[in-house]
């Protein structure tokens, strides 16, 4: 399958041939919501923490004496069913991760653009340069393209590019080791220059175990 070629201008400057094998597999929602808590699950902090009866800080001397003070026969206040007592099974730092094949990853990740590129919401860049780091300059070139919520894959990052782009929302530039499922997934136009394309399909023949 081919796409167009264009610029920043908006302007036709030829064409790109995609790879069927990853750009044109079938969309499987499974496997995107597979991956994409698979990622979740990997940024979750997990510090979420409490006080058990044995961090607590108080005395371990007996509350009241075991018999005679008509109540009940409480030991040290660390106990949880005091005021500032210590936490039953309350949750500890932990990591959430899980793990998931990196064949499977690939896999998702080639869906992920198969995805796109069948709801029609890829766009090749020749290049992602930009001659000035004004965000104004930026967002109306953006706006022109329709591409006010937008991934950018680039081979490499352009620093007046970057910069002019990193104030508008809904926008983000990734290098080409940079992209997954979640951001294709979350962005309304997936944008990559011609060069980024190349490289994210030798990338993925390679984890998938295909000659590039």
């Amino acid at each position: 399958m081919k796409l167009d070629v264009i610029t920043l201008d908006g302007k036709k400057d030829g064409s790109v041939e995609l790879s069927k094998d990853i750009f044109g597999l079938e969309v499987r929602k499974d496997l995107l919501q597979r991956a994409v808590l698979w990622q979740q699950a990997r940024w979750r902090a997990g510090t979420a923490s409490t006080l058990g009866r044995s961090d607590v800080s108080f005395s371990k001397k007996k509350v009241v004496r075991q018999k005679g003070s008509g109540g009940a026969r409480h030991g040290a206040k660390s106990s949880n069913i005091f005021r500032k007592g210590g936490v039953v099974f309350g949750p500890t730092p932990r990591s959430f991760a899980f793990d998931m094949p990196k064949k499977v990853r690939a896999l998702a990740l080639k869906t992920a653009l198969s995805a796109k590129v069948a709801s029609g919401d890829v766009v090749v860049l020749k290049d992602a340069t930009a001659k000035t780091h004004k965000t104004k300059d930026m967002a109306a070139a953006l706006t022109k393209l329709d591409l006010t919520s937008a991934l950018f894959v680039v081979d490499s990052v352009d620093e007046n590019f970057d910069k002019a782009t990193r104030n508008i929302p809904h926008v983000n530039v990734v290098p080409t080791e940079g992209v997954n499922v979640f951001n294709i997934l979350k962005a309304k136009k997936l944008v990559m220059t011609q060069n980024a394309i190349s490289m994210v399909e030798a990338s993925l023949n390679r984890r998938s175990g295909k000659e590039a």
